[in-house]
């Protein structure tokens, strides 16, 4: 078959389609969730919170954005596979928390929502709550960078066993998550913190 100019270019873009199609794809919200808004120096980071598998986690986060105490916050640990010469089990995460100027606002600490029970898990952009004891979290959260399954129920990172409450996920800006993690450290800390400029509800433009 003799391939004239005009069925080249539509045989081309036909091999093109997918490629294109895939690029233009915008990852949304399902049902039960709340969109937020992190804006950053580094560009923005788009949350989607699940309210509905954990609602004591997800209620709170969201409550920390409608009080306005993320927004002055920042991101300040980053977790690489190189930083973590003491644990056995190592984990890639960065992490954030509220406005310390205002934290006689935090909230009282909340009840630990597993992942056995919520059916949610640390997977690649996953938002965690961070902790100390079980039922501690306030404000402080985390980033999942890659699946991190330690840090479920029953995973080894934290010697209780009882993991972490894992509760929404980047749906934006996985860029700026891997681009705060390369940023100049000492230790797990941040020579410069990464100000957290606006936390707010809604997907914006």
């Amino acid at each position: 078959m003799r391939c004239t100019p005009s069925l080249f270019l539509l045989l081309a873009s036909a091999a093109l389609a997918p490629t294109v199609a895939a690029a233009q794809v915008v990852p949304v919200e399902r049902d039960g969730e709340a969109l937020v808004v992190l804006e950053t120096p580094l560009g923005r980071i788009d949350l989607a919170i699940d309210t509905v598998a954990d609602p004591v986690t997800g209620a709170n986060f969201l409550r920390y954005v409608d009080a306005g105490l993320y927004g002055g916050g920042t991101f300040y640990r980053v977790v690489t596979p190189d930083n973590q010469p003491d644990d056995e089990v190592r984990i890639e995460v960065i992490q954030g928390g509220m406005n310390r100027a205002l934290r006689d606002e935090a909230f009282a600490p909340i009840l630990l929502e597993s992942t056995s029970t919520t059916g949610l898990h640390h997977l690649d952009g996953t938002l965690s709550m961070a902790r100390g004891d079980p039922d501690s979290a306030r404000a402080e959260f985390f980033i999942c960078i890659g699946d991190q399954p330690e840090l479920d129920e029953g995973g080894a990172r934290n010697a209780d066993g009882r993991g972490f409450a894992a509760f929404g996920r980047v749906i934006g800006g996985m860029d700026i998550v891997r681009a705060i993690q390369a940023r100049p450290a000492e230790g797990q800390y941040l020579n410069d913190r990464v100000p957290i400029v606006a936390a707010v509800r809604g997907g914006g433009s």
